[in-house]
């Protein structure tokens, strides 16, 4: 079809694309199941505590999530609630699993920052944070398990203006803290809402609406600390103010217990009336791309074996500009190749359906886009690239090898899928040969995940050899002829897939005797600056 910019502007309008981020355990996927609900995405939620009867999250599609309850991946989930489309990105807490949870953050326009009551701002979460506030993306803060012992109120503001920088504009407030729970009061309304007390719910609460005359009534002396304290933080410049939020000079802040489904509801509405837009992106001139513009596009993601019976493999791409129309041509920009969309798909956690058109800011998944990496861009008629995907360097090594030699071929291209999926680094070195490929993770953690997808999707069953090295530095072919023959204690050398090469190092001491003893040789970070300070 074709779209005016007006029509175009319209559309992006009603986008919001939302990732959220937490340290493990702080309720990140509890809270997108109880999104879900309050936009009747669902019909229930899917955390029943308790080993018996526990059902998994519509995010959490994976079997070893399913298995574990944590996050792995990050998953893309859109509803529209009130005329608003909503496309929600749950991203892995794991440290072990930055690099995804970082490539989600190069494509959504707002982030939740989801807290811990009791134990606030965690090391992963102040990684991501420090992501957020870098990439200029606009931050809603989020107090979850309210209901259980944690931090004051007020301590918790103070925690987040002094860690964020940002000014702290509460949206909700709570009224009683762990058993006392029992209600949020809203400053711009100046309504509270009153919540029965019950057990984790798979359905929305009943909730009573309290006018603010009448919070010592029916709280007590809750109601009146409650009032107080949101007195004092006005009396101190701490209201809510939309241009500041858009401009990251604050951040919103709501206090909940998701896995109640209380607080869930002001945050979605917040989401739908204050969210931010998707607007012009970058590209790799420093020109904006308005959203009005044709299509464009961001490979962000790569998965494989969401479909088991058909061991598809799936590109997400967030649309960033013009109109997006299934079985349209559009352009790889890193090859400059065409091709077809025919197979573009919706997606919602595992769920699949036909996608026929899509605007700025939604996520579409294109089946089958061997040719796609994440990273890439995609463009219709205007040609634009946009910044590559940054990378971690990986911390951890390890030599892998098929159990059963007769499934080689297996091996070879389950590591292959893995490796341009992004979920493991994988090099070759000479002395140990493609058959023992060393494979590069950020935390131990990805190698458990790379074994048991190796075994469930490709057959192709994996053991590994523990590999001495802690440091990865890209290097030139002279480093390879000159450190080919050094002691594997000190340091191994390899080759990625692009034939790049690499220097493992088994410590940092090692590194330092290298650099002294061959102070010609090169060694840069593998995104590609230069390295001039020493790790």
């Amino acid at each position: 079809m074709y779209a005016t910019p007006t029509e175009i502007t319209h559309e992006a309008d009603r986008r919001r694309t939302v990732a959220i981020i937490a340290h493990p355990d702080a309720g990140k996927s509890t809270l997108t199941e109880a999104l879900l609900l309050h936009a009747q995405a669902i019909e229930s939620a899917g955390v029943v505590h308790g080993k018996s009867g526990r059902h998994h999250t519509v995010s959490d599609w994976s079997a070893i999530e399913q298995e574990r309850g944590i996050s792995v991946t990050s998953s893309a989930l859109q509803f529209e609630i009130d005329g608003t489309v909503v496309n929600l990105v749950d991203t892995p807490g794991h440290a072990d699993f930055s690099e995804d949870t970082l490539r989600v953050l190069a494509v959504v326009d707002s982030a939740i920052v989801l807290l811990d009551a009791a134990k606030g701002f965690e090391a992963q979460t102040l990684q991501l944070l420090d992501v957020c506030l870098k990439r200029s993306i606009p931050v809603i803060t989020v107090i979850n398990k309210w209901d259980r012992p944690g931090k004051h109120p007020l301590e918790l503001i103070d925690d987040i203006e002094r860690v964020t920088t940002m000014r702290p504009m509460p949206i909700t407030w709570p009224i009683g803290d762990a058993e006392r729970f029992s209600g949020l009061y809203e400053p711009l309304s100046k309504k509270a809402y009153r919540y029965e007390q019950s057990s984790a719910g798979a359905h929305r609460p009943e909730q009573t609406p309290v006018p603010e005359a009448d919070l010592d009534s029916v709280f007590g002396a809750d109601g009146s600390t409650c009032l107080d304290e949101i007195q004092l933080l006005q009396l101190d410049g701490y209201a809510f103010s939309p241009a500041d939020f858009l401009a990251r000079a604050g951040t919103p802040v709501f206090f909940s217990a998701a896995h109640r489904n209380i607080g869930v509801g002001q945050l979605l509405d917040f989401i739908s009336r204050h969210g931010a837009r998707p607007g012009a992106r970058i590209d790799i001139s420093d020109n904006p791309r308005p959203v009005k513009t044709d299509f464009s596009g961001y490979v962000f993601k790569i998965q494989s074996g969401m479909n088991r019976a058909h061991r598809d493999r799936i590109a997400f791409v967030r649309v960033c500009s013009g109109v997006f129309e299934r079985g349209m041509v559009v352009h790889h920009a890193q090859t400059g190749r065409p091709f077809t969309t025919k197979y573009s798909q919706q997606i919602f956690g595992s769920r699949r359906s036909t996608l026929e058109i899509a605007w700025p800011g939604d996520v579409i998944g294109l089946v089958n886009a061997t040719a796609l990496s994440p990273g890439d861009t995609l463009y219709g008629e205007t040609p634009v690239a946009f910044p590559p995907l940054p990378h971690f360097a990986p911390k951890h090594f390890r030599v892998a090898r098929a159990t059963d030699g007769a499934k080689y071929k297996q091996f070879r291209r389950g590591l292959e899928l893995l490796r341009q999926e992004g979920a493991i680094q994988v090099f070759i070195a000479e002395r140990l040969g493609e058959q023992s490929p060393i494979l590069g993770a950020v935390g131990p953690l990805q190698f458990e995940i790379v074994s048991s997808r190796m075994a469930e999707e490709f057959s192709a069953p994996i053991d590994y050899e523990e590999l001495p090295m802690t440091l990865c530095y890209g290097s030139t072919t002279e480093a390879h002829e000159a450190l080919a023959k050094r002691s594997q204690a000190e340091c191994e050398v390899a080759t990625r897939a692009d034939g790049s090469v690499v220097v493992l190092f088994s410590s940092i001491w090692k590194y330092q005797a290298i650099k002294r003893d061959r102070p010609e040789l090169e060694f840069f970070s593998l995104s590609g600056s230069n390295e001039t300070n020493e790790p």
